[in-house]
């Protein structure tokens, strides 16, 4: 069962409840089947994510997202998601090259051994089952199934990458990226979806700069449909003739 946080920002994330919508306590509590106090822990959590914007003698609304917040919020994924698809590729060529053990140098860091490739195979198989899961999504136009599969799939590539850091950063920026593309059904949909075999299939062959470049490419391929739709051209523009920036540092 969700937790009132978890139930309002699903709401939110999902556009039942779309931006600038006025919230109070006492409708919320009635729609989930709580007391106003949850709510109210709800909303103070909310506001600090910046789901939710709240003034005083005057309420709380779900927020709204000017465009150029919009492009820091993907700009930020992509050198995020150029690091973890790199470094997966790293750790897989380590693992493959050592016969499946990592070892302590392993690309990944923190180690290797049975744990190690234990972890790896739980993970490969869960992002095989997600591809799957998306490819039957996409022939039966199922675009909100698509939403929770994107972000699975995009934190299973940083677990993949052995970087806590980097799943984590991932994890706090995945639901607002998520909820931009809840409000943009082609950014969310059928087109980008086969990126996501192309990605993994480039770390499964160890190829750090390939799985690197696609990435960032899908990134930004994310970026430039939803901006394209919501700021100026010119800034468009500049965004579309902008290089993919390389992901720095040694698989």
């Amino acid at each position: 069962m969700l937790s009132v946080v978890d139930a309002v920002r699903a709401d939110i994330v999902q556009g039942v409840l779309q931006p600038g919508t006025r919230i109070t306590e006492a409708a919320l509590a009635e729609r989930y089947g709580v007391s106003r106090v949850p709510v109210r822990e709800a909303l103070r959590g909310l506001e600090a994510e910046g789901f939710v914007e709240s003034r005083p003698n005057v309420g709380s609304r779900v927020a709204e997202i000017p465009f150029d917040e919009a492009d820091d919020l993907f700009a930020v994924r992509e050198a995020l998601e150029i690091s973890t698809a790199r470094r997966a590729a790293g750790r897989a060529r380590a693992r493959f090259s050592s016969g499946g053990d990592e070892g302590a140098g392993g690309a990944g860091g923190g180690g290797g051994g049975a744990d190690a490739d234990d972890d790896w195979r739980r993970v490969r198989r869960s992002l095989e089952q997600l591809l799957d899961e998306g490819d039957d999504a996409v022939a039966r136009d199922d675009l909100d199934r698509l939403v929770d599969l994107n972000e699975r799939f995009h934190i299973g590539i940083a677990e993949l990458s052995r970087s806590s850091t980097l799943a984590t950063l991932l994890r706090q920026l995945s639901r607002k990226i998520e909820w931009l593309y809840a409000l943009d059904e082609f950014s969310r949909g059928k087109r980008l979806w086969p990126d996501h075999r192309v990605i993994l299939a480039a770390i499964d062959a160890g190829d750090a700069e390939r799985a690197a470049e696609l990435m960032g490419r899908h990134v930004r391929e994310s970026r430039v449909g939803y901006l394209g739709r919501t700021a100026p051209a010119e800034v468009v523009e500049q965004l579309r003739a902008a290089p993919v920036p390389a992901a720095g540092g040694a698989a």
